[in-house]
């Protein structure tokens, strides 16, 4: 009696190397919802950043742009950090460049 009680409380140590490797199975699935995160999300996501922030570098006089809060207009200024967009005919705004949503083809903006 004393003895069968006795394997059977050594039988889980015996078990230990299995018992690493049932928690790194279980730890796949989520490795590999990171992976797939990281696929369809966080590497797209950056792609947009590095776009936007290249086409924002690049933004040149007489450029016609939109803008986040929605003005139309060519850049008739530009420094560092400001924008001066001419949204009609002698009206010239004031922007950050970070507020540039997008670079219009020429000639879509026309001013009255």
């Amino acid at each position: 009696m004393f003895i069968s009680s006795a394997f059977a409380q050594t039988a889980p140590a015996a078990a230990g190397g299995s018992d690493m490797m049932s928690s790194l199975t279980g730890m796949l699935p989520l490795v590999l919802m990171f992976v797939v995160l990281y696929f369809v999300m966080i590497r797209p996501q950056m792609k947009r950043q590095k776009e936007q922030r290249a086409m924002v570098e690049a933004l040149a006089k007489g450029d016609e742009v939109a803008t986040n809060g929605g003005l139309l207009g060519k850049i008739s200024d530009l420094n560092e950090q400001f924008l001066f967009i001419e949204v009609a005919a002698g009206v010239v705004v004031q922007v950050q460049r970070g507020a540039v949503l997008q670079v219009l083809p020429k000639g879509t903006v026309t001013t009255k």
